[in-house]
């Protein structure tokens, strides 16, 4: 009953009191979660492949372009192929990396920072790339996780549709999920297509988001976090 609503208010081009138009290309965020239906996983990924490229071909039908073409022929198979075999994969959580811990041995009770994690996500509101850069720290509370686990928990939630405030709280709960500690960070720059490519096409700005848990959230944490960025 719920889904059909919701079916209902977007088919109705209507949002929480604003219309479609009306939002245009501002962000909007319904929540920390994927919104995700109940029914996400009921077909295979091979299946969703199948069903993904007939589409695409349609889309493409529409548009004019001619199918017969060498170069054109088998792009509905590399476009289904693309979605859920590489830049949505984040959205099936079989994807999701395996973590293991590790003791704190060294006894290390600073700051942990693994800076510059570059990441490539799409714009859940225009299905464009956003591009950017990921900044994660960790305070132990005797366990730690792999330098590389910290990059595959970045890029698992980056490869779905996104957005950027979404996306930095879901990599920031993660980690603390999983290293059973508030004591984390997490700091995002970002360039979004849909504004440098289109829209209002600038290409000079970019998108700064920021989680800040436990301990890093004082003026003395997180201007030491910043020292280790900027160095």
């Amino acid at each position: 009953m719920q889904l059909e609503k919701e079916k209902t208010k977007i088919n109705g081009h209507h949002l929480n009191g604003f219309s479609i138009e009306d939002i245009g290309d501002d962000h909007l965020s319904t929540g920390l979660e994927t919104p995700l239906r109940d029914d996400a996983f009921r077909l295979s990924d091979a299946d969703k492949k199948k069903q993904i490229a007939i589409l695409f071909e349609e889309i493409m039908q529409v548009m004019g372009l001619d199918l017969n073409d060498d170069s054109l022929k088998g792009t509905p198979e590399r476009v289904a192929k693309m979605y859920i075999d590489e830049i949505f994969s984040g959205l099936n959580p079989s994807n999701k990396p395996k973590v293991a811990l590790f003791d704190n041995k060294y006894k290390y009770n600073q700051m942990l920072v693994e800076k510059n994690i570059t990441f490539y996500s799409n714009c859940e509101h225009h299905f464009v790339p956003i591009i950017g850069k990921a900044h994660v720290a960790y305070i132990s509370s005797g366990k730690v996780i792999g330098l590389s686990k910290l990059n595959r928990i970045v890029q698992y939630y980056a490869k779905r549709p996104q957005v950027q405030e979404r996306l930095t709280n879901q990599i920031a709960n993660e980690l603390k999920s999983i290293l059973d500690t508030e004591d984390v960070a997490v700091i995002i720059d970002a360039k979004h297509l849909c504004v440098s490519s289109r829209g209002v096409k600038d290409d000079t700005s970019s998108t700064v988001t920021a989680y800040y848990g436990g301990k890093f959230n004082t003026p003395q944490k997180i201007t030491e976090l910043q020292n280790y960025l900027n160095d």
